[in-house]
């Protein structure tokens, strides 16, 4: 069979192939078109969020969002040195806080460098695991926590450690173990196994 594409269309030039061929591949080309149409239809009707520069669509799982956020490199690669990224890829739901490439930059100089290492790897995972709460908590419910714990809700990570949340004007942070605070810059980032809230500041166990 040789395909040969002419402006917008398909000529397709079929040579020796009896009926019951020409038509079994003629159903198969329908159907895949098909099937892409339909997929990239569904994708366009999603309601996505914008995290570095990529649209986030909520039928995607934590991993293949994350991938494509240019903000998010350095967290992507520390998830695959740590080997998390067949957890995160799981069912979940997760809600995992999503350090900017820029808050990592904030660390002294050489730590990513350093945690990445093979020999660090229990490490990094223990610091990874700190930033992620098992089950999915949008920022509607975490706010309500706060304000029902009279400014602080006390929430364990994955990691076994607690993190606090708590708010400023219109604004919510959390406070790692070491008394360090992070903003939500942007929330609600809905995943297919979760939710992700990306934040400035890198927490620490």
């Amino acid at each position: 069979m040789i395909l040969t594409r002419q402006s917008n269309s398909i000529t397709i030039k079929i040579k020796t192939m009896n009926t019951q061929s020409k038509i079994a591949v003629l159903g198969m080309m329908v159907l895949s078109f098909a099937f892409s149409g339909n997929a990239a239809a569904q994708m366009s009707k999603e309601k996505t969020v914008i995290v570095g520069g990529a649209p986030m669509y909520p039928s995607k799982n934590i991993i293949e969002n994350a991938v494509n956020s240019k903000d998010h490199k350095t967290l992507v690669a520390a998830v695959k040195a740590a080997g998390l990224v067949e957890t995160l890829q799981g069912a979940g739901p997760f809600t995992v806080l999503a350090p900017t490439d820029e808050a990592f930059a904030k660390l002294p100089k050489g730590t990513v460098e350093n945690l990445v290492k093979p020999e660090n790897k229990a490490t990094l995972t223990k610091i990874l695991t700190y930033h992620v709460l098992a089950g999915k908590y949008n920022a509607k419910q975490i706010w309500a926590a706060v304000k029902a714990g009279n400014g602080k809700a006390m929430m364990k990570t994955v990691e076994g450690e607690d993190l606090t949340f708590w708010t400023k004007g219109k604004d919510l942070y959390i406070r790692d173990s070491k008394g360090n605070n992070a903003k939500v810059t942007i929330a609600d980032v809905n995943q297919s196994n979760g939710v992700i809230h990306v934040i400035d500041t890198v927490l620490m166990p």
